[in-house]
């Protein structure tokens, strides 16, 4: 089934999804292929809970099994939270959007999306 043409939409749930940040890349949110669905990303907050080094995340949208990469070595100061995405981004049937930390548990997110159906 293809993803739902938004203004047909019969349901929009407001969640949240939260990643302490690995150094793989690892799923934060997953569209199962045949979903019928399609998730509205509306922000992603990153923070860095080290007080005194600096950790880099990576962001990638993995589909068919590439990862396009939303965001490269993205800089999270020590002590500092980043809206690393601050306009909607669509994630279609199939797509997982991934973190990657440059050291694991020094990252955690906290991302605000609708489920569309």
């Amino acid at each position: 089934m293809a993803a739902p043409n938004l203004i047909n939409s019969t349901t929009i749930y407001g969640k949240t999804a939260v990643l302490v940040v690995p150094a793989t890349a690892t799923a934060l949110l997953t569209n199962s292929a045949a979903s019928g669905k399609v998730l509205k990303v509306n922000a992603l907050y990153v923070s860095n809970v080290d007080g005194t080094s600096n950790y880099t995340l990576t962001m990638d949208v993995f589909r068919s099994s590439v990862a396009y990469r939303i965001g490269y070595v993205i800089i999270i100061p020590a002590a500092s939270t980043l809206d690393v995405i601050n306009k909607p981004l669509y994630l279609e049937e199939g797509d997982v959007l991934r973190l990657t930390g440059s050291t694991a548990s020094k990252l955690e997110a906290v991302c605000s999306y609708e489920d569309i159906s």
